[in-house]
């Protein structure tokens, strides 16, 4: 089955791309739209790594969710504004970033799509301006990934072992010169993702025992913190409650995520819940998102509903694997142009200016899914299903 799909995938139409001199290497494409990404990225995975990227737990409603919410929502436009001047900067934990978008903390998929992983990851963020969260799984080392760039990354963690484990991994994390510890907390237990079930793709190696994750307590964070002596972000927020909870406890950012619609099925998307979560916290913790984050138009609007900054999961691993590090860094450049496209288009020339009232509720057109915010790479898909 594999074999027949890759067959039929080398028919799909591929959209013409710029050479680019790399000095003594092969030249690179230029790819000039986040499409193509997914699309070269689509072409090289094999199937079951495919599916991994795009799927999510169960049914996938709460990844289809993702899309939907971020559909649901329409920006307005002003127009005969001078947009030649648009302030994109921002800071996250006082780390000045040059746009409000990073990539997201993905795991051990990094390595399966290209063998440097992290340490490519945090050289394409830097070299963009932004932050990067390099992960517990990340390959080939949490060390490694900060050696490679000057400026502090933020380290997130998956709870694999016992209270001396997590002392062990935090220890090595304030060594290797990490700026803030990001603590997974929706995760305890493993969601249901079918995809890689009938796949047998082996994504849960290292896992380590899932008691230490299940039994993970708002206790803990505040051990945590007070252990590495590091700014603290609580990721997998998804309620008003626990975004007070979390700031109780010593989060200094709350980060909303549903995991890419990877754990709960049948929750809310990301973007639905923002806005309660941006109310609660008020101007105690930074809020910061990802979920289904495909296009610069999702930032604007996750950034009108308060948002600090937005990260990229999926289009993080389809980048790194269409080529590597540039491939990383050309689709921050790319997501960093549409956001400034879009607005320019809206009539605003600073990010400061955005609040709720840039967007409105409309209609959800189409199906929404992992790919539908790409309509080149959903067509490829559809004529080209398994």
């Amino acid at each position: 089955m594999a074999v027949a799909a890759k067959s039929k995938r080398k028919t799909a139409a591929k959209p013409k791309l710029r050479a680019v001199k790399t000095g003594g290497k092969p030249p690179a494409p230029q790819f000039e739209s986040l499409q193509q990404i997914g699309l070269a990225a689509w072409r090289k995975l094999t199937p079951a790594v495919w599916d991994h990227l795009v799927g999510g737990a169960d049914s996938e409603t709460t990844l289809r969710r993702n899309r939907a919410a971020l559909d649901a929502l329409a920006l307005r436009q002003r127009v005969l504004v001078d947009v030649r001047n648009i302030d994109l900067r921002t800071s996250l934990l006082g780390q000045p970033m040059a746009f409000p978008v990073f990539p997201a903390p993905v795991g051990g998929f990094l390595s399966k799509v290209h063998h440097e992983g992290g340490p490519a990851v945090a050289r394409a963020a830097v070299s963009r301006g932004t932050q990067a969260f390099i992960a517990t799984a990340a390959k080939p080392s949490l060390e490694a990934a900060q050696a490679a760039v000057k400026q502090p990354l933020i380290f997130q963690l998956y709870v694999r072992g016992d209270r001396g484990w997590v002392e062990g991994v935090l220890d090595r994390v304030k060594a290797a010169g990490y700026g803030a510890l990001c603590v997974t907390v929706d995760r305890n237990f493993y969601g249901r993702r079918e995809r890689d079930l009938v796949s047998e793709l082996p994504v849960r190696e290292e896992f380590g025992d899932q008691s230490f994750q299940a039994s993970l307590n708002w206790k803990d964070l505040v051990w945590m913190k007070e252990r590495v002596g590091l700014p603290l972000i609580a990721k997998g927020i998804a309620t008003a409650e626990d975004a007070v909870l979390a700031v109780e406890h010593g989060a200094d950012v709350v980060y909303v995520s549903n995991h890419g619609g990877r754990q709960l099925d049948h929750a809310q998307g990301s973007i639905e819940v923002l806005p309660e979560v941006v109310k609660a916290v008020g101007s105690r913790a930074e809020v910061v998102v990802d979920g289904g984050i495909l296009r610069g138009t999702d930032v604007v609007k996750a950034l009108c509903l308060g948002a600090r900054a937005v990260g990229v999961g999926k289009l993080l691993g389809w980048a790194l694997t269409a080529d590597g590090e540039a491939g990383v860094a050309r689709m921050l450049e790319l997501m960093e142009i549409e956001v400034r496209t879009a607005l320019g288009l809206m009539g605003v020339t600073s990010i400061k200016q955005l609040n709720p009232d840039w967007v409105r509720s409309v209609p959800v057109l189409g199906m929404p899914s992992a790919v539908s915010a790409y309509p080149m790479l959903a067509d490829a898909v559809r004529r080209h299903a398994r």
